[in-house]
């Protein structure tokens, strides 16, 4: 069962695709991991968090892929950062070119399954995927599934980014399809007296959880912070203003990350829910400490809270 956190048996290619002004160009630069074997898979849609590049989750898109899913990853930021607008606009353009664009992309004899589609973001790119979820920019292609790793909505809980999405009210968040929450337990502190903690309280993992909708999971790493999910040597600057965990742990945290993502877009898009369970029942799986482990079920009976013990 805990193979969800190894790599997965699937061989992974590695594709990247410019934007340019040809009608079949996708609308944003992207970097799609595929399986390359032959088969149908489900494809998922990642999101970058702020001032970010996708090539910074590299394993952990290749950890997924490797399971049998296609991830595509739609870069944003470039000289400059975009706004949260056009970040939501540009993601649901993405997804709009799927259908046509994303097959010639992809290895021979790999198919895209989009009748299921995966939504998923960290950080500001985890508001952007629930900003889209909620509509705030209309696609053609419905979402059967929604991973928020690590989500942030803004500063705090009076200046939210534009859209304001989070209203503070539970299980406002009007979605029709499960969703899971990653926190982080390092990312609501500061680094230093000078800087704010990169995923402050009221608009983090904690709030998105709250106001979802059964089903609903949220899984928290606890000893590891914000930006400690992404490959080493990533986001240098930015890690400068984020409080980490310890640096010998980073490998099982991108692995944690990874088969918790695995386990549920088995669960939701495969149907093959399994891995999931077992890691919500027993959180001693993970290669790193989940605490706490929530999750709320259609049925009220269903629900609980599970803490790790320490």
């Amino acid at each position: 069962m805990a193979t969800i956190f190894d790599l997965g048996k699937l061989s992974v290619e590695i594709v990247t695709k410019d934007s340019d002004r040809r009608a079949s160009s996708p609308p944003k630069s992207l970097l799609v991991v595929t399986p390359s074997e032959p088969g149908s898979y489900h494809v998922v849609l990642f999101i970058h968090g702020f001032f970010l590049h996708t090539l910074s989750y590299l394993q952990i898109l290749r950890h997924i892929a490797s399971h049998g899913f296609i991830l595509v990853a739609p870069q944003f930021f470039t000289i400059f950062p975009s706004s949260p607008e056009e970040d939501i606009a540009a993601a649901a353009a993405v997804c709009d070119w799927l259908p046509e664009g994303l097959q010639s992309l992809l290895p021979e004899g790999v198919t895209a399954d989009l009748d299921h589609l995966g939504l998923s973001g960290h950080s500001r790119g985890g508001h952007t995927a629930f900003a889209l979820a909620l509509g705030h920019a209309k696609t053609s292609l419905k979402f059967s599934a929604l991973i928020g790793v690590d989500p942030v909505a803004g500063r705090g809980r009076s200046n939210q980014v534009s859209p304001e999405i989070l209203t503070y009210v539970p299980s406002s968040f009007a979605l029709d399809f499960p969703v899971l929450v990653i926190g982080t337990g390092l990312g609501s502190q500061r680094k230093s007296l000078l800087l704010p903690p990169c995923a402050p309280e009221g608009v983090n993992h904690d709030e998105f959880y709250r106001e979802s909708r059964p089903t609903c999971y949220h899984l928290v790493a606890k000893d590891f912070g914000h930006l400690d999910m992404l490959d080493d040597g990533a986001a240098p600057l930015q890690k400068i203003a984020c409080k980490c965990g310890d640096e010998g742990g980073k490998d099982a945290m991108r692995r944690t990350t990874a088969g918790v993502m695995t386990a549920f877009l088995k669960a939701y898009l495969r149907g093959e829910g399994a891995d999931l369970d077992a890691v919500v029942r027993n959180p001693g799986l993970a290669p790193t400490t989940l605490d706490p482990v929530e999750y709320r079920l259609k049925s009220s009976a269903l629900a609980g809270v599970i803490r790790s013990k320490l």
